[in-house]
């Protein structure tokens, strides 16, 4: 049986009590209720107090066991949370900064940081991207300071990195980087008048770069917000549901700008390339638990719809092909080249089709749906995954095979530019034996635990990926209800 952890009364600062309202300081007993708080979807505003969000930063303060108990399916016998800690140790000090430090990196930077984090969005925090010191964006991130070399590059954040970044600090119960990173969220939000995080901003700066939106960052984003929601009502109902009422803005824009209202099936972002009569689908976006909170919270919207026509699309797609997904695909469930070139733009090398940098994603997202609700659509997802892998690995989670990126088109070639496996897929792969495979489980958990983060200038997404998989691998995506 797993104990899950709350913040206990003593973690709740005087000044965030101050803001939403001291009642929630007073309150430490009572358990979650069945049915949560159901709020108006078009309420929401949080309260800009300067003190808003401030929490204290020693997550080990006063935790207390939660009910009721959720019974989970099997884990590997090794699986271990200190391990998956280890990894978000070793994760935070080189892939994340808190606006304070980054004033000394980026001095030339700071004396503008204040335009966009007024006293409201307080402390402050961002997951850094990749080194652009080449291609589009190499002007638009870098700073021309060169003191700090290894960050002179690193200057941009997208909208994805703060959706796995608090959902990565709420599992590993880190308190002031998830409110520092849901800052940096509103703070842009509000800055540019929008109720979906900009997909790239440049470190804490007003310089707008593109301000469309990606989903799977807003799914993300949202279910991170529910879930501290319900972690938190036992103990601070008041801030509780100032979480609740930012997840609730957020929901009702992807209801408004990334549902396909039709089909109800999620696009991939908010502007008219996605917006086409036949839009271009993105798989590994499709958070199921996602629309599954936003249905508990949010019955004004047909959010089981979206859930169960999403699920019968991914069907669709992995029956027409391989039994891999691609990366892009359209209403017909076949594989297409996506209209803002993210697979490339040379024919040789074409990712579209293969289960690739987009696709890997996804035994993540669907493994944590069947760890949490046990869906059978989750599970037959899995057994089609783990049937081919184990099929091309002949049942070796060790083999190379692992490192190909397959096709779902069998008349189109495999990619496979990778000599070694990278610590991603390994973790992919292996996360599809959940409920599907326990020998499968037993085997490739201990080689995911035996690998770390990268830390290096462009291993943002390996790394990122790995901590997200570590987590759900080792036990540490935990049900707060």
């Amino acid at each position: 049986m797993q104990i899950k952890k709350f913040l206990a009364p003593s973690m709740l600062p005087l000044a965030l009590c101050a803001v939403f309202g001291l009642a929630a300081c007073d309150s430490g007993s009572g358990s979650t209720p069945s049915q949560p708080i159901v709020q108006d979807p078009n309420a929401g505003v949080i309260p800009t107090d300067p003190n808003a969000g401030v929490i204290p930063t020693d997550p080990n303060a006063g935790v207390i066991p939660s009910t009721p108990t959720v019974a989970y399916p099997a884990l590997a016998t090794t699986a271990s949370a200190a391990y998956s800690k280890l990894v978000y140790d070793a994760w935070k000090p080189f892939h994340y900064v808190n606006m304070e430090d980054e004033a000394v990196y980026y001095p030339d930077f700071a004396a503008d940081f204040g335009y966009v984090f007024t006293a409201a969005y307080l402390p402050a925090g961002r997951v850094i991207w990749s080194n652009q010191s080449t291609g589009a964006y190499k002007y638009q991130c870098q700073s021309e300071e060169t003191a700090v070399s290894t960050m002179k590059y690193r200057g941009c954040t997208v909208s994805e990195g703060i959706g796995y970044g608090m959902l990565l600090t709420y599992a590993n119960d880190d308190a002031d980087a998830y409110v520092r990173l849901w800052n940096y969220s509103r703070a842009f939000r509000a800055y540019h008048s929008i109720n979906l995080t900009p997909w790239i901003t440049k470190s804490f700066m007003y310089d707008e770069i593109d301000v469309s939106s990606a989903t799977d960052a807003d799914l993300d984003i949202a279910t991170s917000l529910i879930l501290q929601y319900y972690k938190t009502l036992p103990i601070a109902p008041a801030i509780a549901n100032a979480y609740l009422a930012d997840a609730l803005v957020i929901a009702k824009a992807i209801w408004d700008e990334e549902v396909e209202p039709t089909k109800l099936l999620l696009m991939s972002g908010d502007t008219q390339m996605w917006h086409d009569a036949d839009p271009t689908y993105n798989l590994s976006y499709f958070s199921p638990v996602a629309l599954r909170l936003f249905a508990m919270v949010d019955q004004s919207h047909n959010w089981t719809g979206v859930l169960d026509n999403m699920y019968a699309y991914m069907a669709k797609v992995q029956s027409l092909g391989t039994g891999v997904f691609p990366d892009w695909s359209n209403g017909a469930g076949i594989a297409v080249n996506p209209p803002n070139g993210a697979a490339g733009k040379n024919e040789s090398t074409y990712t579209w089709h293969t289960f690739n940098k987009e696709s890997v994603r996804i035994p993540w997202r669907i493994a944590w749906d069947y760890y949490w609700f046990q869906d059978p659509r989750a599970l037959a997802v899995l057994s089609t995954l783990n049937n081919f892998i184990v099929a091309k690995s002949g049942g070796s989670p060790a083999s190379n095979a692992l490192a190909v990126q397959y096709s779902w088109d069998p008349a189109k070639a495999d990619y496979n530019k990778n000599t070694s496996v990278p610590a991603q897929w390994l973790a992919a792969w292996c996360a599809t034996g959940i409920g599907a495979n326990q020998t499968w489980l037993e085997s490739c958990t201990p080689l995911v635990n035996a690998t770390t983060v990268s830390n290096n200038n462009g291993s943002y997404f390996t790394d990122i990926l790995l901590g997200l998989y570590s987590a759900l691998l080792n036990g540490k995506f935990v049900r707060p209800f």
